[in-house]
């Protein structure tokens, strides 16, 4: 297997290990109120997640940022718990719900950096130093790839549900959103950084 494809596939692979669902569960929550007249924006956010992600691996391999481990794996749970809370808000222009929706772009770029930093001491160490920026861009491209296939089945399970079954949208949202809710709570209390 030539270089490419082995930090494609470790790309592809880390978003959608069963063990560390982190990245599937912010992308459910994050592509759930989408439909198809709105993918274009949504690959825009997956691909701003791609870059802050991408970004706080090379500073992780580069050693420009030191932030311990336990506090990443509280937070990214927490960035999961965030995108399902805005979810779960009814629609509207409440101030509260603005606050959440305000640069929803920027948002998704911070999260795209913590969710990074819990792999970056990982991929550090399983890079080769010669050919680390190439690799790290490849990698790039398997997390990008894998993220887009994770919204794009989102996006079709809405088509089907909504339009095709007759759901209830705030219904559907409510149960998805609640799902990924109690799971993102659990990781941060089994992650607590203060026990």
């Amino acid at each position: 297997m030539n270089s490419f494809w082995l930090y494609f596939t470790l790309g592809f692979d880390h978003v959608l290990d069963l063990e560390g669902l982190d990245h599937f569960f912010f992308l459910i929550v994050l592509a759930l109120p989408f439909s198809w007249r709105n993918f274009k924006r949504l690959v825009g956010w997956v691909t701003l997640f791609t870059i802050g992600h991408t970004f706080s691996l090379w500073a992780a391999y580069d050693s420009w940022i030191k932030i311990s481990g336990v506090w990443i794996e509280f937070l990214i749970p927490i960035t999961i718990a965030w995108m399902a809370i805005r979810t779960l808000l009814p629609e509207g222009k409440s101030t509260f719900q603005s606050k959440l929706n305000f640069n929803v772009s920027l948002t998704t770029f911070v999260f795209g950096l913590i969710h990074g930093l819990g792999f970056g001491r990982y991929f550090s160490q399983i890079v080769v130093e010669d050919a680390a920026y190439t690799s790290l861009f490849q990698f790039a491209l398997g997390v990008e790839f894998a993220q887009l296939l994770i919204v794009l089945g989102v996006v079709v399970a809405n088509l089907l549900i909504l339009d095709i079954f007759r759901w209830n949208t705030k219904k559907w949202r409510l149960i998805i959103s609640a799902m990924v809710l109690s799971q993102a709570l659990k990781m941060a209390f089994e992650n607590n950084p203060w026990t």
